[in-house]
């Protein structure tokens, strides 16, 4: 028996190496192997006649055999193989009509008939209660996809398996049922948890997608927020630096000032080349420090508004100097009917910005003339020094200026 079992894996394995197509992923010697492993299990589970374990190995090698010739009613043609195989090896009739039933079981359709078809049908799909069923199943997929028979993508090919696993397929043999069915279980259970972490990110996805087209009109008005919230800033904050260059100018003009009264004033009795050099450079320090307090002196507003100005939208509301004489309530129900406009929020919000920028505007050109007057004011004020210690015949040193 162990000679005709050796003889005929043999044939197989060569059969299937010269004559079956390369695109048989699935369907090749690897599964014919895996399936003569699991109808070994199980005969070694339960006491059979010699001439019933014959059958079934030889069945397990020679099932897919018809694989070579045609993939439809490949049982029939694998059948055919089996019979010519095994009549050329002088196998006996009986053996022979048994591996053809054993093979013909081997169709998914229909239910078996007796023992031995329990156990080529239980090891034929056995890879559903393996560790290594999903490996085999993609396999089956690719095969199916090479072969222009079916193109499953990964999310439909799970479906189909979980439908074949809960309503085709079951296991037979006492065997089976106590060996495969639990890891087949475990399968199943990863294959719907698989689904369901699917349904949830579609769904996720779908209520991604639902809020995008929902808030799809909201994203150009994000965009204008930020370009007012933008604007307003770099405002103030050319505002603030506006502000600091102006208290520059007036702590250093202040200091300057004190040392020329400080130190020339005295002298003036004496040193008369110094009076106007002297007067050049307090004067023109003087405007500046009047520049830049004029540069930063706020303007009064009245800093009231009436109904009429809000139901007009003539009033600016996000300005200080339009609302600080107002009662609380009086504001409070202003900024509400404000809120009921968005035209008139944005409305305020481009007064704001534009009157910011006029008020920029007035500060940097005061600023810049005040720039302009203190360093004129220096030069011209040295050059008066020099013209002044030249004529009266001494050098100029900081020891003249200073003693």
């Amino acid at each position: 028996m162990s000679d005709i079992v050796q003889k005929t894996d043999d044939y197989i394995l060569n059969l299937f190496k010269d004559e079956l197509p390369s695109s048989f992923l699935y369907h090749n010697y690897t599964h014919t192997k895996r399936v003569f492993k699991s109808v070994n299990e199980i005969i070694e589970d339960i006491e059979l006649k010699d001439d019933q374990v014959l059958i079934l190995k030889l069945a397990a090698l020679l099932h897919d055999a018809g694989y070579i010739n045609t993939r439809d009613d490949h049982e029939e043609e694998s059948v055919r193989i089996a019979r010519e195989y095994l009549t050329s090896l002088e196998v006996d009739q009986e053996i022979i009509d048994g591996v053809a039933q054993c093979i013909l079981a081997t169709k998914f359709e229909g239910s078996p008939k007796n023992e031995l078809e329990e156990i080529i049908r239980d090891a034929d799909a056995s890879h559903f209660g393996k560790d290594y069923f999903e490996e085999a199943s993609e396999f089956l997929r690719q095969e199916l996809i090479a072969q222009d028979i079916h193109t499953y993508s990964p999310r439909d090919w799970r479906d189909e398996n979980i439908r074949v696993l809960v309503e085709e397929h079951q296991f037979y043999t006492e065997y089976a049922l106590k060996n495969w069915q639990p890891q087949k279980e475990q399968n199943l259970a990863k294959l719907m948890k698989a689904r369901k972490k699917q349904k949830k990110k579609i769904k996720q996805e779908k209520m991604k997608a639902e809020l995008k087209a929902r808030y799809k009109d909201a994203s150009p008005e994000r965009g204008i927020q930020t370009f007012y919230r933008v604007a307003l800033r770099n405002h103030i904050k050319l505002s603030d630096i506006a502000d600091t260059k102006a208290n520059i100018l007036l702590s250093v003009n202040a200091i300057i000032i004190s040392l020329v009264l400080a130190n020339l004033l005295s002298k003036l009795d004496t040193n008369p080349f110094l009076i106007a050099p002297s007067a050049i450079f307090v004067i023109s320090s003087t405007v500046s420090m009047i520049l830049a307090v004029i540069a930063t002196r706020p303007n009064v507003t009245r800093g009231e508004f009436t109904e009429e100005d809000v139901k007009n939208k003539s009033v600016n509301l996000t300005f200080f100097g339009n609302f600080h004489k107002m009662e609380l309530s009086q504001y409070q129900w202003a900024i509400k009917e404000l809120l009921k406009d968005r035209e008139y929020v944005y409305s305020s919000l481009t007064k704001d910005l534009y009157f910011l920028g006029k008020v920029l505007d007035r500060k940097y050109r005061i600023l810049r003339w005040t720039y302009t007057i203190f360093v004129l004011g220096i030069i011209i004020s040295i050059i008066a020094f020099a013209v002044s210690f030249a004529l009266w015949g001494q050098p100029v040193s900081v020891d003249n200026l200073v003693n």
